[in-house]
């Protein structure tokens, strides 16, 4: 008798955010409308008139972006449960890029959705005050290796803040040290250069009053311990505890995002299948680069959702 595949569940960050998305699920799936209208109740306003409607420059806005791929994510997964029933593989672990850890601890049942996308919403919140009081922000970086851009980033006081996979990295500071950093990786060979629309310095300590915000707001509220092994953004290893939990959600504001060393952690432990769960297929992307030999499986739509009726139980 073969041996059960070892899969692990992954979630999108902001980015992956696009106007009309999760309006199939909540169309089709009972499971995904409710979660959506709780999300509507928790918050106080249409969000997912946001996310079916727009208008985008609303949509991308962090305040709004970040609890909407929550939603979405979250709505997909419980669709694809619903759906999928005992075929779908339980995942030994649980992973999400920046701000979908917030839907990995959902997932983990470490906090309940409606208090996730509370703090999603409030995360959002106060990564654009603190983008606000010390204007910032990223670049994408493709085809330098991360000791050269650590060197870089040295020399003009930025920071790594993804590093996604190789040859794909993300540089984060201060708006002139970030200007001067993008002319040294022109002239140091690097294939390009893009500019994130995104709200400030994110994953550096330019975040810091967003950390302190945060860590007043959690206090409000109690965490469990992960049902599931959530692999943490900032060291790549597994959190098991509620106060592991705790300090990663306030240490990933200012600090790196290890999403290559987390993927390659779930490899090794015998991960040989990913589903990326919401919207978009970035992370898929990124793991095809950083191992060419799992399968990949997204979980964003409606019609995904339903073929997974087709998979045998047990």
């Amino acid at each position: 008798m073969a041996e059960p595949i070892k899969v692990a569940y992954v979630f999108p960050g902001q980015g992956s955010q696009w106007v009309g998305m999760g309006r199939d699920l909540y169309d089709n799936f009972d499971v995904a409308r409710a979660v959506f209208e709780q999300a509507d109740e928790t918050l106080g306003f249409p969000l997912s008139r946001l996310c079916f409607e727009g208008p985008e420059d609303e949509l991308r806005q962090t305040i709004n972006a970040q609890p909407a791929l929550v939603v979405v994510s979250f709505a997909c997964l419980k669709a694809a449960r619903d759906v999928g029933g005992d075929g779908l593989p339980l995942p030994a672990f649980v992973a999400g890029h920046s701000l979908g850890e917030y839907t990995a601890l959902a997932v983990a049942e470490v906090l309940d959705f409606a208090t996730t996308v509370y703090l999603a919403r409030e995360r959002g919140r106060l990564m654009y005050e603190a983008g606000l009081e010390r204007p910032g922000g990223m670049v994408a970086v493709l085809g330098l290796d991360e000791a050269s851009l650590s060197g870089i980033c040295g020399e003009t006081d930025t920071r790594i803040a993804n590093i996604n996979c190789p040859g794909q990295l993300v540089v984060s500071g201060a708006s002139d040290n970030l200007a001067k950093a993008v002319d040294l990786i022109k002239s140091r060979g690097s294939c390009r250069v893009i500019p994130l629309q995104v709200s400030g310095a994110f994953h550096t300590p330019l975040m810091q009053s967003a950390v302190d915000g945060m860590a007043e707001i959690m206090a409000t509220f109690s965490f469990r311990q992960p049902a599931v092994p959530v692999i943490a953004n900032t060291t790549a290893q597994p959190l098991t505890t509620a106060e592991q939990v705790k300090a990663e959600l306030l240490s990933q504001l200012c600090n790196s995002v290890q999403w290559q060393r987390s993927v390659e952690y779930m490899v090794n432990d015998g991960v040989s299948t990913f589903f990326e769960i919401g919207p978009g297929k970035v992370l898929t992307g990124l793991i095809k680069r950083i191992n060419k030999d799992v399968n990949t499986l997204n979980i964003g739509d409606a019609q995904v959702v339903s073929g997974l009726g087709n998979l045998p139980s047990g």
